[in-house]
């Protein structure tokens, strides 16, 4: 058998559909959760957490780009490993470092945004069709890496700082989505620029909703527990990877 040319090797990101979006959200979420259980439920604070799911990040990315053709459940072990490491990340910068919320949130914007820079100069798109060589995964997870951290802060940025609450802050960045997809549906903006935004946004909206199941009611919270809200979220993702039938972003045309 003849092996693929560049060309026709099959991307192992998901194809972009409502399911997709679907388990971005509840892996956003399961990050948030997950992340505050172990820095704060466990006591071990956001540096020792970090360094915990780095080390899972490292090891999920390292296995994925490794890894001959997609697996959908590998991808999204790999999506929960950012956004826990992404959690405690920005938790870290934020609070312990005292950067605070804008100045986190300022400065991970600017690193996604050189990421993508770089990615583009580099390949030529940033398209997740194009994700077809080690070397194109390594810039994917590394966006991905800078856009989970970077929700983490301006979640907590717009509920804490700005006033706006868990339940505003969901609604804001909620009708931040609708519009994306509007814009999709409806205009010839750029479908690979609308997936970025979309990408990202998902993120900060699993923050605050995250941050509403755990964080104590006195703070508009439902004070449920980290490790039983983190449980149901992960039960969710498997109940849906199991029923859903999902194919690589190649195919998808």
């Amino acid at each position: 058998m003849n092996a693929l040319a560049p060309n026709d090797r099959v991307s192992k990101v998901p194809e972009v559909t409502l399911g997709f979006w679907i388990l971005k959200i509840l892996a956003t979420t399961l990050g948030e959760t997950g992340g505050d259980a172990v820095t704060m439920s466990m006591g071990l604070g956001y540096l020792a957490g970090t360094a915990i799911f780095a080390v899972l990040f490292a090891v999920a990315v390292a296995y994925q780009i490794r890894s001959e053709r997609f697996h959908p459940a590998v991808y999204w072990t790999t999506i929960v490993a950012t956004t826990t490491v992404g959690t405690t990340l920005a938790d870290f910068a934020d609070r312990s470092l005292g950067i605070g919320y804008a100045g986190g949130t300022s400065l991970l914007f600017a690193l996604l945004a050189a990421s993508l820079v770089v990615w583009y100069r580099s390949m030529g798109s940033v398209s997740i069709e194009s994700i077809v060589s080690p070397k194109a995964e390594a810039f994917y997870w590394t966006t991905i890496m800078f856009s989970q951290t970077l929700g983490t802060a301006l979640g907590d940025w717009m509920a804490d700082d700005a006033g706006l609450g868990y339940a505003g802050s969901a609604l804001l960045f909620g009708g931040c989505l609708a519009a994306i997809a509007a814009a999709y549906y409806l205009t010839r903006v750029s479908r690979t620029a609308l997936f970025w935004a979309a990408f990202v946004l998902t993120r900060p909206l699993g923050a605050v909703v995250g941050d509403f199941l755990d964080k104590p009611v006195a703070k508009g919270g439902l004070e449920l527990s980290r490790f039983g809200a983190s449980a149901a979220l992960l039960g969710a993702m498997l109940v849906f990877l199991l029923l859903s039938s999902q194919r690589p972003a190649a195919q998808a045309h």
